[in-house]
């Protein structure tokens, strides 16, 4: 077992008691000896976490502590690296690049072993298909999702057609070749999706809409659901 692996196992093992257990008990639960488990909780509480206790007292892990980076497993290692270079390849630019550097953060603060694994994972992204250009920025879209924000869009249908929507956006999609905005339209008082590449503009207006995203977001899964019911009973 590595180091980085005991340390996770330590967490878990303090996170599976709420009072306090003595060090000579997570030592056994380890199988390490008592000077190993002092060194290692050291080390986690040099990481943040928030361990109280002391030898000959007992040890406690406080709630609300959130796994370090350190601690993935080689598998999650694995994840983190193929994702990553994925949303780089086929996210928008201010996308890859927050995907660049969550993985180089990552980096700075993995032990030796686990930063070796990160730069010799032989998972790559292959090449994608050649997708339309946009000419909308893709951030604000994300951000009027986050922030629950209408959206006033100009767009272009597939035949050419022009209109001018007011939207309540709630995802954004990526296809291999398209990307797709899906949002509740006033216009048509329904669920409807947009493709990116044939959106003209969009512009946050300073309204919120009137439901929760969560809310809608679960009514527009249903109404997926609905149709795809209705389109293999016709």
């Amino acid at each position: 077992m590595s180091r980085s692996e005991r340390l996770f196992d330590l967490l878990d093992l303090l996170r599976s008691h709420r009072r306090p257990v003595s060090g000579q008990v997570l030592a056994d639960g380890l199988g390490v000896s008592l000077r190993t488990l002092y060194r290692d909780i050291a080390s986690l509480q040099a990481l943040g976490a928030a361990i109280e206790g002391e030898p000959g007292v007992g040890y406690v892990l406080k709630p609300g502590f959130l796994l370090p980076p350190l601690m993935f497993s080689a598998e999650e290692i694995e994840a983190l690296v193929l994702g990553s270079r994925w949303v780089a390849d086929r996210g928008d630019a201010r996308l890859g690049q927050a995907a660049e550097s969550a993985l180089a953060r990552i980096a700075t603060v993995l032990p030796a072993d686990l930063r070796d694994e990160l730069d010799r994972t032989g998972l790559v992204v292959g090449p994608g298909m050649e997708r339309p250009a946009e000419t909308v920025d893709l951030a604000v879209l994300r951000a009027a999702i986050r922030d629950e924000r209408k959206l006033a869009l100009a767009y272009r249908d597939e035949s050419g057609a022009a209109s001018d929507r007011v939207v309540w956006p709630i995802a954004l999609a990526f296809f291999d070749r398209v990307r797709v905005l899906a949002a509740w339209c006033e216009m048509r008082q329904d669920f409807r999706h947009f493709r990116t590449d044939r959106i003209a503009s969009a512009v946050p207006q300073d309204t919120r809409y009137p439901r929760r995203r969560a809310t809608l977001s679960k009514a527009w899964r249903e109404t997926l659901k609905a149709r795809k019911t209705d389109a293999k009973e016709a």
